[in-house]
């Protein structure tokens, strides 16, 4: 009888539940139609109360009688699979994410697009083979953690069309104000972990302290996502930006951390699984309970060195497409990756052209002015593919090469004339790829190919125009962030050849960089290198590049910047060991930026570091003395290995 009751409360609660309101029914793109018809959504799952919005804003409603009768699924059948996410904060509203599945793995979707329907359609018969049941899921915002004090809450429908997740905007909030969250089953007691966020202040509101953990390249099968966990058991932050390799699409795993599925990937199940097996990481789960994220994508979350046409394995050739691509062609890849990557990250639709737009800015109050950019994937020049290394170091400085596209680019020049007219402090740049010149032919370069052409350095022309823009305008206080290349690099922003620039003062720079090390992907120093090997590396690199401050490569980890109207402080932590699940950090280095300075304080580093090589003959005063984040303690480590070898 209580069964039977809670199933018709159930079923009465499905019927005022919004399909509309879940927002992964829409397309990443706003002007781009990657969502799905909501009238034949409805259809199928035996509603008809579709009234327009995502899909084909020409369907008509459909009467009662055109549409079947729903099969609802029991509370009980049902599981929060991959536990609560948020992102994307606003002053008065977050993104909110969760998945409520009946099963982990929903395998009903592995066809892609054949024959002649449109190449970004997501029909039920043409596309996916999905289950009929709704599912419908609430949420709850509230100022504490027993949830007494709701002030924002919703119901929206998700079904197997989008891999039964669930996204939501939680409205009506107000600003830099901490708040919880939670999912449960629509007339049940099933209830998802309870999750927590945080909006961010007006444009104009005065704060004094932001603190955010900047993280890049998080490789499964090389070892346990740490990083992300300590951050959590520390709670020192309040965000966290992700600047991409968020998964990685090789067919590599290892006997502790086998990828599913176990294969390169190219479908929309291929990418929606690979996904789902990066999320049972427990660290990775337990910091997006904790932290409202910002995230862009790198290359690997659709395929290595993407460009406009193509990746380093798969270009638009008919040999390329039969014999690299499965069959897939890359604009289908491009799009399933993107339609997963949306159905499973708290990311918001960003006002979009015809293209899959990704770039987007936040304003965090008047302390500073996050831009996002696209590096990687929007209709971006070619870049290094393996086999072409040096026609395209002939192409460098060609003025019509650009790492984003002329409209990303323009908007990007003029959200820093913007921020710097607002008045904002600071101008902080997600940007995946490390922006600073980096001569590497003492490391894996040669003398006719200095550079690595597959970061800044390979688009000189883009590069001068933004620092042209800088220059030009006197935009100061510009912080540069980075990551992708799986190891740590901190140096002052100069443009080499129109500034007078020191070294030893810093003056002449117009800001700093940042770019940090990997999650767990394995350091290009090798992965079996010794510490005293990777720090050599390092000082062959400060001795070949005067704007490079500090470099290292033996850890692995991640960084925290603590934002104040006076300074910028930068705390870069290094994990000694991967193989298993632990809190264990080194404190490497930290770095401070004054406002007005543009430049690093010097001495840099405060004259010494844990590890790698500092320039002008900073002192490393090598330690590995050791804090575990899980019980406080501290010891000197003796780790010999860091990442997991997934050949063993």
């Amino acid at each position: 009888m209580v069964s039977a009751l809670v199933t018709l409360c159930s079923y009465a609660a499905l019927a005022a539940a919004d399909w509309t309101g879940n927002i992964n029914y829409g397309s990443p793109s706003l002007s781009h139609n990657l969502g799905l018809s909501m009238k034949k959504v409805m259809k199928r799952h035996g509603h008809s109360d579709w009234s327009g919005s995502y899909g084909d804003s020409k369907d008509a409603m459909y009467s009662s009688g055109d549409a079947p009768a729903a099969n609802f699924m029991e509370a009980s059948m049902l599981n929060f699979t991959h536990g609560v996410a948020s992102g994307d904060p606003y002053p008065d509203s977050v993104i909110l994410w969760t998945r409520a599945s009946p099963n982990f793995d929903n395998n009903k979707s592995n066809a892609t697009v054949q024959g002649t329907v449109p190449l970004y359609n997501h029909e039920l018969l043409e596309y996916v083979y999905t289950s009929t049941s709704p599912i419908c899921v609430s949420y709850a915002v509230s100022t504490d953690r027993n949830m007494s004090n709701v002030v924002s809450s919703g119901r929206a429908y998700t079904s197997s069309d989008i891999d039964y997740t669930v996204k939501v905007e939680a409205k009506g909030l107000k600003a830099w104000t901490q708040y919880y969250y939670q999912f449960s089953i629509c007339g049940s007691d099933n209830k998802s972990p309870l999750g927590r966020t945080k909006t961010t202040p007006w444009r104009h509101q005065d704060v004094e302290d932001v603190s955010v953990a900047v993280y890049s390249c998080s490789n499964f099968p090389y070892g346990f996502f740490n990083a992300y966990g300590n951050v959590a058991r520390k709670d020192s932050v309040d965000y966290v930006i992700h600047l991409g390799d968020y998964i990685y699409e090789y067919s590599t795993s290892s006997a502790s951390r086998p990828v599913e599925p176990q294969r390169e990937i190219f479908t929309l199940y291929d990418y929606r699984r690979r996904i789902a097996t990066y999320r049972t990481d427990q660290d990775l789960a337990l910091s997006h309970q904790q932290f409202a994220w910002i995230t862009t994508w790198d290359d690997h979350e659709i395929a290595n060195n993407g460009y406009r046409d193509g990746f380093s394995g798969l270009n638009n050739t008919e040999d390329s497409f039969e014999e690299d691509g499965m069959g897939v062609s890359v604009d289908q890849r491009k799009m399933n990756a993107v339609r997963a990557y949306f159905e499973w990250m708290p990311i918001r639709q960003v006002d979009m052209d015809n293209n899959l737009r990704i770039w987007r800015s936040f304003q965090i109050g008047s302390l500073f002015d996050l831009i996002i950019l696209d590096t990687r994937n929007y209709d971006r020049s070619i870049t290094t593919l393996g086999w072409n290394t040096h026609y395209i170091t002939e192409l460098l400085n060609h003025a019509s090469r650009t790492l984003m596209g002329s409209l990303q680019e323009n908007w990007f020049y003029n959200q820093l004339v913007k921020s710097f007219r607002r008045r904002a402090t600071w101008r902080l740049i997600g940007s995946q790829i490390v922006f600073s010149r980096v001569n590497i032919t003492t490391w894996f370069g040669s003398e006719e190919d200095p550079y690595n052409a597959d970061a800044w350095d390979g688009y000189m022309a883009n590069k001068n125009r933004t620092l042209k823009t800088m220059y030009d305008h006197g935009i100061d206080n510009n912080i540069m962030l980075a990551g992708d290349s799986h190891l740590n690099w901190v140096s002052d922003l100069v443009w080499l050849d129109h500034s007078n620039y020191s070294s030893q003062t810093g003056s002449g720079a117009v800001g700093v960089e940042f770019a940090g090390a990997a999650v767990s992907s394995s350091s290009p120093f090798g992965a079996d290198s010794t510490i005293a090997e990777c720090n050599n590396q390092s000082r062959l690199l400060v001795r070949d590049n005067e704007e490079l401050q500090w470099q290292e490569g033996y850890y692995r980890g991640y960084y925290q910047l603590h934002i104040s109207p006076q300074e910028v402080n930068a705390e870069y932590f290094g994990l000694p060991s991967l193989l298993t699940r632990n809190g264990y950090e080194v404190s490497l280095a930290n770095f401070t930026v004054e406002k007005g300075a543009n430049r690093l304080s010097r001495p840099v580093a405060g004259g010494s570091v844990e590890n790698g090589a500092l320039q002008n003959d900073g002192n490393v005063l090598m330690s590995n003395v050791t804090h575990d984040t899980e019980s406080g303690e501290w010891f000197v480590h003796d780790f010999s290995r860091v990442t997991i070898d997934p050949s063993s």
